[in-house]
């Protein structure tokens, strides 16, 4: 199933270049939602729910302080709508408040799935961030760093790098010539 999404040519949303007319970079997965009606089929995520210790530095942030790592989520999820740090002002106070954060994240936990295309694996949504929510989070950055995002950059900073990326010309060594 991959092969036939990379050759599908689908794109990753983030644009890279410069002028009006922005190009995409391919991805292997399909990262920007289909046109209402256009069901994605459903793929697999990059690495297991249990994966948490494949990135340990995001694990112990995660454990210690799962509002970060939500609000970089959503960052991403939201494509900048809203920052990092309001995502995760508002993680933290539902979380200190009532002690269900968790209703907030499933919710982005489903649109991440479906901007990807993923399965609802290994259960739904709701009670994956119910049973184990640090896990889900912490699957969730992966799944976003695998599909090239540098999550502290957040979505602007992610944006700004493509675009540096695509527009800076390689380099000569000055001790070769003709």
């Amino acid at each position: 199933m991959a092969q036939e999404w990379k050759q599908s040519g689908y794109s990753t949303g983030v644009p890279v270049g410069s002028g009006s007319a922005p190009m995409y970079v391919q991805a292997q997965y399909p990262a920007v939602p289909q046109p209402p009606g256009h069901q994605l089929p459903p793929g697999p995520w990059t690495t297991g729910l249990c994966d948490c210790f494949d990135d340990c530095e995001n694990c112990c942030v995660t454990c210690w302080c799962p509002c970060i790592t939500f609000g970089r989520i959503a960052e991403i999820v939201d494509r900048g709508s809203t920052s990092c740090g309001v995502s995760s002002s508002l993680y933290f106070l539902i979380s200190y408040l009532t002690g269900c954060a968790c209703l907030l994240s499933c919710s982005y936990r489903s649109r991440l799935r479906s901007q990807y295309g993923l399965h609802e694996k290994p259960c739904n949504d709701c009670c994956v961030h119910f049973w184990c929510e640090a896990c889900a989070l912490c699957q969730e950055y992966r799944e976003l760093k695998n599909r090239g995002f540098d999550m502290p950059l957040g979505w602007q900073g992610n944006l700004e790098k493509q675009a540096q990326a695509t527009t800076t010309p390689p380099s000569m060594s000055s001790g070769m010539s003709r």
